[in-house]
């Protein structure tokens, strides 16, 4: 599964941000983890509703919640970063909004090169792990056609 491409926008990079780990974030963010920034709305968990289609395409019905945290941020050059992640780390947020900001300014091929492409690939590495960790358990059935009929 490819997860990175060349030509991203901001909801693409956000949403892979978004999945990484925040030891992944930390260990490729560590150059920029000093930027100076302000505040515009400061890590807040909440929850959020889920919505699900009966059968993946009938009619929509609530799922359930899920917890999830947000923040904006202005960086010094004025930029506005955001981030939302799935569950309650502030850390995590904050560095994905201080992400989404310098990938706005004049860093973005660089933080692209040092920053997407690696995280890319370690969800990449995660989900082929994953499908074959799994595809040792799978079961195949199949049906035997008789003969004859019933």
């Amino acid at each position: 599964m490819q997860v990175f491409s060349d030509a991203l926008d901001r909801s693409s990079w956000l949403a892979l941000l978004s999945r990484a780990s925040l030891e992944m974030l930390e260990q490729h963010l560590t150059t920029c983890a000093n930027t100076s920034f302000e505040w515009l709305r400061q890590p807040e968990t909440g929850l959020m509703m889920v919505r699900a289609r009966v059968g993946g395409t009938g009619a929509q019905f609530n799922f359930g919640e899920m917890t999830i945290t947000r923040c904006a941020l202005r960086l010094a050059s004025g930029i506005a970063g955001v981030g939302y992640i799935a569950g309650r780390s502030h850390r995590k947020v904050t560095l994905v909004a201080l992400a989404d900001g310098l990938l706005q300014t004049d860093r973005a091929l660089e933080l692209q090169e040092s920053v997407l492409k690696p995280i890319s690939a370690a969800l990449s590495a995660q989900v082929e792990e994953h499908s074959r960790s799994t595809q040792s358990t799978r079961v195949d059935f199949f049906t035997i056609a008789r003969e004859g009929g019933m």
